[in-house]
Protein backbone atom coordinates (compact mmCIF):
# COMPACT_ATOMS: atom_id res chain seq x y z
CA UNK A 1 0.00 0.00 0.00
CA UNK A 2 1.45 3.23 -0.70
CA UNK A 3 0.81 6.03 1.10
CA UNK A 4 0.24 8.99 -1.89
CA UNK A 5 -0.12 12.43 -1.14
CA UNK A 6 -4.26 12.55 -0.38
CA UNK A 7 -4.37 9.47 1.42
CA UNK A 8 -1.67 11.20 4.05
CA UNK A 9 -3.67 14.28 4.23
CA UNK A 10 -6.62 12.00 5.16
CA UNK A 11 -4.75 10.59 7.80
CA UNK A 12 -2.68 13.40 9.05
CA UNK A 13 -5.91 14.99 10.73
CA UNK A 14 -9.27 15.23 10.03
CA UNK A 15 -12.16 16.86 11.57
CA UNK A 16 -16.10 15.94 12.81
CA UNK A 17 -19.35 17.51 14.48
CA UNK A 18 -21.99 15.81 16.30
CA UNK A 19 -23.56 15.36 19.26
CA UNK A 20 -23.65 14.68 23.19
CA UNK A 21 -26.48 13.79 24.73
CA UNK A 22 -26.77 14.78 28.39
CA UNK A 23 -27.84 12.63 31.91
CA UNK A 24 -28.28 13.49 35.36
CA UNK A 25 -24.87 12.62 36.20
CA UNK A 26 -23.02 14.60 33.65
CA UNK A 27 -24.17 17.93 35.32
CA UNK A 28 -23.33 19.20 38.72
CA UNK A 29 -26.37 20.60 40.67
CA UNK A 30 -25.88 24.09 39.66
CA UNK A 31 -25.83 23.22 35.82
CA UNK A 32 -21.57 23.24 35.89
CA UNK A 33 -20.59 20.16 33.45
CA UNK A 34 -18.23 17.71 35.34
CA UNK A 35 -14.68 17.24 34.09
CA UNK A 36 -15.27 13.30 33.55
CA UNK A 37 -18.83 14.62 30.88
CA UNK A 38 -16.17 16.23 28.63
CA UNK A 39 -13.91 13.24 27.56
CA UNK A 40 -17.04 11.24 26.56
CA UNK A 41 -17.30 13.82 23.64
CA UNK A 42 -14.23 12.17 21.75
CA UNK A 43 -16.76 8.67 21.64
CA UNK A 44 -18.53 11.19 19.05
CA UNK A 45 -15.51 11.79 16.99
CA UNK A 46 -14.71 8.16 17.07
CA UNK A 47 -17.64 7.39 15.50
CA UNK A 48 -17.51 10.36 12.95
CA UNK A 49 -13.67 10.25 12.32
CA UNK A 50 -12.00 7.65 10.57
CA UNK A 51 -8.63 6.24 9.75
CA UNK A 52 -8.67 4.51 6.61
CA UNK A 53 -9.44 0.78 6.56
CA UNK A 54 -6.62 0.00 5.03
CA UNK A 55 -4.00 1.15 7.70
CA UNK A 56 -6.51 -0.35 10.48
CA UNK A 57 -6.22 -3.31 9.08
CA UNK A 58 -2.09 -2.92 8.50
CA UNK A 59 -2.42 -1.60 12.10
CA UNK A 60 -4.28 -5.01 13.83
CA UNK A 61 -2.15 -7.24 11.73
CA UNK A 62 1.23 -5.72 13.96
CA UNK A 63 -0.62 -5.54 17.00
CA UNK A 64 -0.30 -1.34 16.28
CA UNK A 65 -2.67 0.20 18.76
CA UNK A 66 -2.86 4.09 19.75
CA UNK A 67 -3.04 4.10 23.45
CA UNK A 68 -3.97 6.89 25.54
CA UNK A 69 -1.32 8.17 27.54
CA UNK A 70 -2.73 12.06 28.33
CA UNK A 71 -6.09 14.18 29.07
CA UNK A 72 -6.09 18.16 29.27
CA UNK A 73 -9.70 19.16 30.27
CA UNK A 74 -11.26 22.32 31.20
CA UNK A 75 -14.68 23.00 31.90
CA UNK A 76 -16.90 26.39 31.92
CA UNK A 77 -19.43 27.48 33.70
CA UNK A 78 -22.71 27.35 31.64
CA UNK A 79 -25.56 26.19 33.02
CA UNK A 80 -26.66 24.00 31.24
CA UNK A 81 -29.49 21.44 31.04
CA UNK A 82 -30.29 17.21 30.42
CA UNK A 83 -32.50 18.36 28.11
CA UNK A 84 -30.28 20.00 25.71
CA UNK A 85 -27.19 17.83 24.07
CA UNK A 86 -24.25 19.65 23.55
CA UNK A 87 -22.57 20.36 20.15
CA UNK A 88 -18.85 18.78 19.65
CA UNK A 89 -16.31 19.98 17.23
CA UNK A 90 -13.16 18.54 17.36
CA UNK A 91 -10.78 16.47 15.26
CA UNK A 92 -7.17 14.73 15.31
CA UNK A 93 -3.69 14.66 13.74
CA UNK A 94 -0.95 12.54 13.70
CA UNK A 95 2.42 14.18 15.23
CA UNK A 96 6.16 13.02 16.56
CA UNK A 97 8.53 13.84 18.92
CA UNK A 98 12.23 13.22 18.40
CA UNK A 99 15.18 13.29 21.29
CA UNK A 100 18.01 15.25 21.71
CA UNK A 101 20.22 13.77 19.26
CA UNK A 102 16.77 13.86 16.32
CA UNK A 103 15.76 10.43 16.06
CA UNK A 104 12.17 9.81 16.59
CA UNK A 105 11.17 9.51 19.89
CA UNK A 106 6.80 8.65 19.78
CA UNK A 107 4.35 8.87 17.55
CA UNK A 108 1.34 10.69 18.14
CA UNK A 109 -2.25 10.65 17.58
CA UNK A 110 -3.82 14.33 19.24
CA UNK A 111 -7.27 14.72 19.22
CA UNK A 112 -9.33 17.89 20.38
CA UNK A 113 -12.76 18.60 20.87
CA UNK A 114 -14.81 21.85 21.72
CA UNK A 115 -18.35 21.05 23.31
CA UNK A 116 -20.73 23.98 23.28
CA UNK A 117 -24.56 24.41 24.28
CA UNK A 118 -27.37 26.55 24.93
CA UNK A 119 -27.79 27.67 28.09
CA UNK A 120 -30.62 26.35 30.77
CA UNK A 121 -31.05 24.52 33.78
CA UNK A 122 -33.24 21.10 34.72
CA UNK A 123 -35.17 21.63 37.44
CA UNK A 124 -34.36 25.28 38.58
CA UNK A 125 -35.65 28.70 37.42
CA UNK A 126 -33.65 29.48 33.87
CA UNK A 127 -30.90 32.12 33.88
CA UNK A 128 -31.55 35.74 32.48
CA UNK A 129 -29.60 34.84 29.27
CA UNK A 130 -31.10 31.12 28.62
CA UNK A 131 -30.52 29.66 25.48
CA UNK A 132 -27.44 31.92 24.35
CA UNK A 133 -24.68 29.59 23.21
CA UNK A 134 -21.73 29.06 25.37
CA UNK A 135 -18.59 26.72 25.77
CA UNK A 136 -19.02 23.74 27.98
CA UNK A 137 -15.46 22.74 27.87
CA UNK A 138 -12.55 21.84 26.03
CA UNK A 139 -10.17 18.90 25.43
CA UNK A 140 -7.18 18.19 24.47
CA UNK A 141 -5.92 14.35 23.85
CA UNK A 142 -2.42 12.09 23.61
CA UNK A 143 -2.64 8.92 22.02
CA UNK A 144 0.70 7.25 21.85
CA UNK A 145 1.44 4.44 18.96
CA UNK A 146 2.59 1.20 20.52
CA UNK A 147 2.67 -2.69 20.33
CA UNK A 148 1.02 -3.00 24.06
CA UNK A 149 1.11 -7.10 23.87
CA UNK A 150 4.50 -7.10 22.63
CA UNK A 151 7.40 -8.15 24.55
CA UNK A 152 8.66 -4.85 26.22
CA UNK A 153 11.68 -4.11 23.56
CA UNK A 154 9.39 -4.22 20.90
CA UNK A 155 6.55 -1.94 22.16
CA UNK A 156 8.08 1.43 20.47
CA UNK A 157 7.10 2.64 17.52
CA UNK A 158 9.35 5.12 15.69
CA UNK A 159 7.34 5.00 11.98
CA UNK A 160 4.23 3.61 11.14
CA UNK A 161 5.56 0.88 8.44
CA UNK A 162 3.24 -0.57 5.62
CA UNK A 163 4.09 -2.50 2.96
CA UNK A 164 7.89 -1.43 3.12
CA UNK A 165 6.68 2.30 3.14
CA UNK A 166 7.57 3.36 6.58
CA UNK A 167 5.80 6.71 7.59
CA UNK A 168 6.74 9.69 10.24
CA UNK A 169 3.83 12.29 10.66
CA UNK A 170 5.21 15.54 9.32
CA UNK A 171 4.27 17.52 12.58
CA UNK A 172 6.95 17.24 15.37
CA UNK A 173 6.10 18.36 18.73
CA UNK A 174 7.72 18.52 22.20
CA UNK A 175 6.85 16.21 24.45
CA UNK A 176 6.75 16.24 28.51
CA UNK A 177 7.45 13.13 30.97
CA UNK A 178 4.69 12.19 32.93
CA UNK A 179 5.57 13.44 36.18
CA UNK A 180 5.89 16.78 34.70
CA UNK A 181 2.17 16.62 35.53
CA UNK A 182 2.37 17.31 38.93
CA UNK A 183 4.76 19.95 38.69
CA UNK A 184 3.14 23.36 41.46
CA UNK A 185 0.84 25.54 39.11
CA UNK A 186 2.57 28.38 38.42
CA UNK A 187 2.37 31.24 41.75
CA UNK A 188 0.82 28.77 43.51
CA UNK A 189 0.93 28.70 47.36
CA UNK A 190 1.55 25.58 49.09
CA UNK A 191 -0.86 24.47 51.63
CA UNK A 192 0.43 20.90 52.13
CA UNK A 193 4.32 21.06 52.28
CA UNK A 194 4.24 17.41 50.47
CA UNK A 195 1.95 14.76 49.22
CA UNK A 196 0.37 13.13 51.81
CA UNK A 197 -1.04 9.89 51.28
CA UNK A 198 -4.75 9.50 51.20
CA UNK A 199 -6.82 7.87 54.06
CA UNK A 200 -8.35 5.41 51.87
CA UNK A 201 -7.42 2.49 49.30
CA UNK A 202 -9.21 1.65 46.32
CA UNK A 203 -10.45 -2.04 45.69
CA UNK A 204 -10.36 -2.25 41.91
CA UNK A 205 -13.34 -4.44 40.55
CA UNK A 206 -14.69 -5.08 36.98
CA UNK A 207 -16.68 -2.35 37.30
CA UNK A 208 -13.66 -0.31 37.33
CA UNK A 209 -12.83 -1.75 33.81
CA UNK A 210 -13.37 -1.28 30.20
CA UNK A 211 -12.72 -3.70 27.15
CA UNK A 212 -9.06 -2.73 26.67
CA UNK A 213 -8.76 -5.11 30.12
CA UNK A 214 -8.02 -2.67 32.69
CA UNK A 215 -8.76 0.25 34.40
CA UNK A 216 -10.42 2.80 32.66
CA UNK A 217 -9.18 6.31 32.38
CA UNK A 218 -11.27 8.18 33.72
CA UNK A 219 -12.07 6.38 37.15
CA UNK A 220 -8.33 7.99 38.01
CA UNK A 221 -10.15 11.51 37.81
CA UNK A 222 -12.88 10.62 39.27
CA UNK A 223 -11.04 8.94 42.40
CA UNK A 224 -8.81 11.55 42.66
CA UNK A 225 -11.52 14.21 43.07
CA UNK A 226 -12.93 12.68 45.84
CA UNK A 227 -9.33 12.37 47.63
CA UNK A 228 -8.50 15.75 46.77
CA UNK A 229 -12.28 16.70 48.88
CA UNK A 230 -11.02 14.77 51.44
CA UNK A 231 -7.52 16.92 51.86
CA UNK A 232 -9.37 20.09 51.82
CA UNK A 233 -11.55 18.69 54.33
CA UNK A 234 -8.27 17.73 56.66
CA UNK A 235 -7.09 20.89 56.02
CA UNK A 236 -10.50 22.54 57.02
CA UNK A 237 -11.69 23.97 53.60
CA UNK A 238 -14.71 23.89 52.30
CA UNK A 239 -15.77 20.55 50.01
CA UNK A 240 -18.46 23.09 48.23
CA UNK A 241 -16.32 23.29 45.37
CA UNK A 242 -16.49 21.42 41.64
CA UNK A 243 -13.14 20.23 39.78
CA UNK A 244 -13.00 22.80 36.48
CA UNK A 245 -9.52 21.49 35.06
CA UNK A 246 -7.57 18.39 34.66
CA UNK A 247 -3.98 17.71 33.07
CA UNK A 248 -3.60 13.75 33.48
CA UNK A 249 -1.03 11.47 32.02
CA UNK A 250 -0.82 7.76 32.39
CA UNK A 251 2.15 6.08 32.85
CA UNK A 252 0.93 2.00 33.14
CA UNK A 253 -2.09 0.89 33.74
CA UNK A 254 -3.91 -1.05 37.12
CA UNK A 255 -6.45 -4.07 37.18
CA UNK A 256 -9.13 -5.80 38.49
CA UNK A 257 -7.80 -7.15 41.88
CA UNK A 258 -5.67 -4.42 42.30
CA UNK A 259 -6.18 -1.64 45.18
CA UNK A 260 -4.66 1.95 44.68
CA UNK A 261 -3.15 4.03 46.81
CA UNK A 262 -3.61 8.51 45.91
CA UNK A 263 -1.29 10.95 47.17
CA UNK A 264 -2.25 14.31 47.28
CA UNK A 265 -0.70 17.81 47.80
CA UNK A 266 -3.07 20.83 48.03
CA UNK A 267 -2.08 24.33 46.59
CA UNK A 268 -4.05 27.58 46.65
CA UNK A 269 -4.11 29.62 43.47
CA UNK A 270 -5.16 32.84 41.45
CA UNK A 271 -7.96 30.56 40.36
CA UNK A 272 -9.35 28.57 43.47
CA UNK A 273 -7.77 25.90 44.46
CA UNK A 274 -5.43 23.20 43.30
CA UNK A 275 -4.14 19.59 44.05
CA UNK A 276 -1.73 17.50 42.82
CA UNK A 277 -1.15 13.74 42.86
CA UNK A 278 -0.49 10.42 41.52
CA UNK A 279 -1.24 6.55 42.01
CA UNK A 280 0.73 3.78 43.21
CA UNK A 281 -0.80 0.24 43.18
CA UNK A 282 -0.57 -1.19 46.93
CA UNK A 283 2.77 -3.39 46.43
CA UNK A 284 4.78 -0.48 44.62
CA UNK A 285 7.20 1.11 45.65
CA UNK A 286 5.52 4.68 46.58
CA UNK A 287 9.00 6.25 46.98
CA UNK A 288 9.42 5.86 43.60
CA UNK A 289 7.68 8.92 42.50
CA UNK A 290 8.63 9.37 38.67
CA UNK A 291 7.46 5.42 38.67
CA UNK A 292 3.55 6.11 39.77
CA UNK A 293 0.92 4.90 37.41
CA UNK A 294 -0.78 8.28 36.83
CA UNK A 295 0.11 11.93 37.76
CA UNK A 296 -2.80 14.53 38.23
CA UNK A 297 -3.34 17.87 38.10
CA UNK A 298 -7.07 19.25 39.18
CA UNK A 299 -7.89 23.11 40.25
CA UNK A 300 -11.40 23.63 41.43
CA UNK A 301 -14.16 26.64 41.86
Amino acid sequence: MNFDEPRLATFRAQRATGKLHLRYEDLAQDGRPLLTTLPVALGVLWRSLTIPAPVREKMREQGIIPILTRYSIEAFAGPFAIERPLEVEGGFELTHARDEKGEVLRIFLDMEAKLTGKKGRTNLPPPEDEGATAVAGTIDVEHVFTRPFAPPGERKITSLDFDGAPFVPEKQRDFSPPQAAIDPPRGARAIDPDFVEDETRVALGLMHTDSNQHVNSLVYPRLFEEAALRRLAARGRPTTVLARSLHITYRRPSFAGESLRVFVRAFDTDRGVACVGYFFGSSDDASKVDRARAFIQMRFE
